[in-house]
Parts: C-alpha cells; structure tokens; sequence
C-alpha cells in the first residue's frame, strides 16, 4: 500500500472518529487515534470502543469525576449501574476490556496516576460454541437461489464463495476484481489489523465466479461500473445487513431450521475442515486469527460432532 493511500485512509479513519466525539472527553479521541495506529483496528472496533468509552465518561461526569481522576471504585460503581440495568457478563466483559486499555493509555501518555481496572477481576462467562451447520444443510442452502435469474446468480455465487474460503461477510461484500485469481484459485484478502491473507478458492467456487463474472454480472450492471464484485440491482456495493437478509430468506427456503447468523457459513468451513482432518493453524491462518486460541473454539464444535456421529453409528453408542 503506497504512502498516498494510507494518508487518504488515515485522514478517513480520523474524521469518523472525531465527527461522533463532539461534547466528548478529547482523551477519548486521542486513544483511538493511538489504537487505530498502532493496532490498525476495524472501524467497527473503534465504534465499541467509543461507545463503552463515551457511556463512562457521561457516567463519571454526572457524578463529578474527572476522567483522569477515576477509581476503582468509580469504575465499579458504573459496572454496578450496568448490571442493575439488565447488562450481561459477556458486555460487562468487554466494557471493562475497552476501560482497562483505555486507562493504560492514559497512564503511558502521563495523563493519569493509576490504571483504576488494575485490580478488577473480568467476570466469568462460558464461551458460546459457533453456529454452524451440516454438510447437508449447507449444500440445501447452497442449492436455494434461482441461478436463472442474475440476483439469483450473485447469490449463489457469493455463498460458495463464502463457504468455499470462510471469508468474514464484510470481507466478501468489499470483495473487489483485482482481488480474485480464478486463473491460480485465489482470493487475496487484507483484513483485521491490516494483516494479509491468500485463501484458495476451490474449484466449485471458481466455476461460480467465472460463469457469475461472463454473464449475470453485467446484466446486473448493464452500463454502469464498480468495481465491487458482487453489485447490487443498483450498481452499489451490497451491506453486510442486506447480505445477512439474503442468508436468512434462503435458510428459510432451504427449510434450514437452526438459528443463523451472519457469520454462520465461516462457522460451517472452519468446523468441516477440522472435521475432515484439517490442521488447526491452517484454518487459523485461512480464518486470518491473529491468535490459535480464537480458532480452538472450533475444535469444540468439531468433538461434539464426532460424539454424534460415534453415538449414532457405533453399537454401543
């Protein structure tokens, strides 16, 4: 990535980022330059982090709390407010995560004395198992667009995609040409933290984008260019939203009865190749986890899988 793009980008991120801080402690905003910078995090991260952030310091001003001066008390004091309120472990969690890299900031930039979260124990919370899905209900859902008509084409072609590579949905509705090699089957991907992966397509997936790319693509188009891979009706780039309402009106048409999510088909690829023998780090690298630990959930989903399997084959299951 040249010099001129990452300015342009960097100008991008700090204007989102100031815009929503108005009336905000400025201390907030100078962490999440520094994260963004040092971390290269997501947007979406940066918005929760200025959302648990900016929920404090209102608490803490109308209590008459300098951010800079904040206790441990304090902070308990706003986690109690949140729990009586009907919050859960899993967001007490990560409010308390966002605070506790927050207030090292400050303590590193010299702005305050002490880290007050330093001595506050995370609440347990049992780690949710992924959804996912059969082979079965995978190819059921495969099979639910009318590939005769060229939305119905897209569709198709984006949940092989998406089953095909495990790509995280806002990685596939920004999918762009200069992205994909059907030539060598790959799609190159930068993702979370600016971190760059080559995933292999497969064949069947690669099949899909090339009929998709010859034909119902530039029907969809007709004059007008994007450089997006899969165009809306309206030459758009498609949302994450309009993708997840894609996935749950062919669930519904497949008769897929589980809860979904958007994120079900990368659930369903990393828990069939671990299932199929795959090693774990190379689904981690092909998940793009920067850490082992956040791929061995997986491997949960894939035991109790092959307890199934042993309870319904085995005669004394």
């Amino acid at each position: 990535m040249n010099s001129a793009v990452k300015s342009s980008m960097h100008a991008s991120v700090a204007k989102s980022l100031k815009e929503p801080l108005a009336g905000a402690d400025p201390a907030i905003g100078r962490f999440l330059d520094a994260v963004w910078m040092e971390r290269g995090l997501s947007p979406n991260t940066l918005a929760a982090y200025r959302a648990d952030l900016t929920a404090l310091t209102r608490w803490l001003t109308a209590h008459r709390v300098l951010v800079t001066r904040t206790t441990r008390s304090d902070v308990l004091g706003f986690i109690a407010s949140r729990v009586e309120a009907g919050a859960r472990p899993r967001s007490t969690a990560r409010q308390l995560s966002s605070f506790r890299r927050f207030f090292r900031f400050l303590v590193r930039e010299g702005a305050a004395a002490d880290d007050p979260t330093a001595q506050i124990a995370m609440p347990k919370i049992g780690r949710s198992l992924p959804k996912s899905l059969t082979e079965a209900e995978v190819e059921s859902l495969l099979a639910a667009p009318t590939v005769a008509d060229p939305l119905g084409h897209r569709d198709r072609t984006m949940l092989e995609v998406l089953y095909a590579t495990g790509l995280r949905v806002s990685e596939l509705v920004n999918l762009k040409h200069s992205q994909v090699n059907t030539n060598q089957g790959v799609i190159r991907i930068v993702g979370k933290g600016n971190r760059e992966r080559l995933i292999p397509v497969g064949d069947e997936a690669v099949r899909w984008l090339a009929e998709f790319v010859q034909g119902p693509r530039t029907e969809i188009l007709l004059e007008r260019q994007t450089d997006y891979l899969f165009p809306t009706r309206r030459g758009d780039r498609m949302t994450r939203q309009a993708f997840w309402h894609i996935i749950k009106r062919y669930a519904r048409k497949a008769g897929v009865q589980k809860e979904l999510s958007p994120h079900t088909l990368r659930h369903a690829f990393a828990t069939h190749l671990l299932n199929r023998g795959a090693d774990l780090r190379v689904v981690q690298m092909l998940l793009g986890h920067s850490d082992l630990s956040t791929t061995q959930i997986y491997t949960h989903v894939a035991r109790e899988r092959l307890k199934e399997l042993h309870a319904q084959h085995h005669p004394r299951g």
